[in-house]
């Protein structure tokens, strides 16, 4: 039992949140006293003098004892927050209150976290950007509806949780406080924007016979009349899109003859045909009338461009030839510009620079002469970027000296220019051939048709180049686009001989019209042409 007594006063007397009343050192004052007592009586000595000496003794400790006192703070009145939940060795427990900077003793509950998904989101962290990078639109609409009927949408799962979600009010439910709560919240400062629809599926499709399989050719065109041209073989349509009447303007008078290109002026009423032959056509569509032929190239006319009244072709041979229609002399220039066929033409909205693309892989800016629209002798600018053969050309209608330019299998990518300078702004690996590009002003968004291998038509988010949507349907490649005049409606050629009419771009009702026509300025031309 003496054992069990010296380690409770042991352990009292470690305590440090108490006053040092109990000890060994208390048990040695008594036996001291005892022992001066004992000896007093026992040698008869003063009790004066053993009195003052114990006195002394008894001073000196008690004098230690309130030293120790005063360094040792009580620990009853304000607890340790690192001990506040801790119990004492005794076994009582100290209640206190919680940690406020959260501790190292916190232990927090994880019944919360879902440790299945949250090691499948870790294991898949490295994949999701890459695999999103790559993932259509509409795989990913497809996942994220699949997900949202499976109950297994984990892309709001934390991977770690402390506390569960409060659970959601049952329905019907009605909370007095909803209108004081929103009267209080502080408005946001942009309205939420409502994203538009775009069909997956075209609004028509078109039967086109006998249509060209050749990446060089361009043989559709829709004009600011709203009538669509299109090339079959040696002969062309028009579609009018209004009334959905269909006329064939001409055939082609060459056994071995058909048609490689076709362009509208930018007033609508004539049309430029690029032959086979060489030879460039000029017809009257009101009249239904060719008004005249010209010649000057040795082969054919894959590619055409207007820049008001001047025509200016591309041919096989990598000549680019400038006609002005108004002068029977149609010929006011004409330059060596690749060394190979000039599959691409397309002159700036300002009329200053003409961009020609080749299949030698380069692709070449002109500056218009001074006071013609033609363009110089040299040009101002080669761009070798693409690694295949450059046809598709768009010049961007809201933004000055911005160029989107396509290349060919080897190549598949879409680059956009600042010509001014002629730096390469961003560069778009579309994993296809690119056959043509479309500006779509509606939206501020870029139209792209593909070959091989996806055969699709693909809209980008400018200038992010972030895909809106994949528009599939055709079975072979997407040779030709054209938007209409009211930029609503997308026209897709492709080679498996159907023309597909995509409304893609329906104008926000809320946007107003700032589109203005021009009367009078397709008779001007009729009236200066030869």
């Amino acid at each position: 039992m003496s054992r069990f007594s010296l380690e409770n006063e042991i352990r009292s007397t470690t305590r440090m949140d108490s006053s040092l009343n109990k000890g060994p050192w208390q048990r040695q004052r008594k036996a001291l006293e005892n022992s001066n007592s004992s000896l007093n009586a026992s040698t008869g000595l003063g009790s004066a003098k053993l009195s003052f000496s114990a006195g002394g003794a008894g001073g000196g400790l008690k004098r230690l004892s309130e030293s120790l006192i005063r360094k040792t703070p009580s620990k009853t009145p304000k607890r340790s927050p690192s001990r506040s939940g801790t119990p004492s060795r005794d076994g009582a427990g100290t209640p206190g209150r919680k940690t406020p900077g959260g501790g190292d003793r916190f232990i927090p509950n994880r019944s919360a976290t879902d440790y299945e998904v949250s090691h499948f989101k870790i294991l898949r962290e490295g994949l999701s950007a890459v695999e999103t990078e790559t993932m259509s639109p509409t795989k990913r609409e497809y996942q994220r509806v699949v997900q949202e009927n499976l109950g297994a949408d984990i892309s709001n799962t934390r991977v770690l949780a402390y506390q569960s979600k409060p659970p959601s009010a049952p329905e019907g439910h009605s909370n007095n406080l909803k209108i004081l709560y929103s009267s209080s919240k502080s408005q946001p400062t942009s309205a939420k924007k409502v994203t538009r629809h775009i069909p997956q599926v075209p609004e028509r499709i078109l039967d086109a016979p006998d249509i060209v399989n050749d990446y060089y050719l361009n043989l559709v065109d829709w004009s600011s009349n709203n009538q669509l041209a299109v090339a079959l073989g040696a002969h062309i349509y028009l579609w009018n899109a209004g009334t959905g009447g269909i006329t064939q303007l001409c055939e082609l008078e060459g056994p071995e003859d058909y048609v490689c290109s076709l362009k509208w002026v930018n007033e609508g009423g004539y049309l430029a045909v690029g032959t086979s032959s060489g030879d460039v056509e000029l017809w009257d569509v009101e009249q239904m009338k060719r008004s005249r032929v010209m010649k000057g190239l040795d082969s054919r006319v894959a590619s055409l461009a207007w820049n008001q009244w001047v025509v200016s072709s591309g041919s096989r041979s990598g000549d680019i030839q400038h006609s002005d229609v108004r002068v029977a002399s149609h010929c006011v220039g004409r330059v060596q510009g690749h060394s190979q066929e000039v599959c691409g033409l397309a002159w700036s909205p300002d009329g200053r620079t003409l961009a020609s693309g080749g299949n030698d892989n380069i692709l070449n800016l002109w500056s218009a002469a001074a006071g013609d629209c033609h363009a110089g002798a040299t040009p101002s600018h080669s761009l070798t970027s693409h690694m295949a053969a450059v046809k598709a050309l768009a010049w961007c209608p809201w933004q000055a000296n911005t160029l989107a330019s396509g290349g060919g299998t080897a190549d598949r990518c879409i680059k956009i220019w600042n010509t001014s300078n002629a730096q390469l702004v961003s560069s778009t690996d579309t994993k296809s051939q690119v056959c043509s590009l479309v500006w779509a002003r509606e939206y501020r968004e870029l139209v792209s048709s593909h070959g091989y291998a996806n055969n699709e038509v693909i809209i980008w988010r400018y200038p992010t180049m972030v895909k809106v949507a994949e528009l599939l349907g055709h079975t072979e490649r997407v040779l030709h686009t054209a938007l209409s005049p009211d930029g609503s409606t997308l026209v897709s050629a492709g080679a498996d001989e159907t023309l597909r009419l995509w409304k893609c771009f329906t104008p926000d009702p809320n946007k107003k019209d700032t589109s203005k026509c021009r009367p009078g300025a397709v008779s001007s031309l009729r009236m200066s042409i030869r």
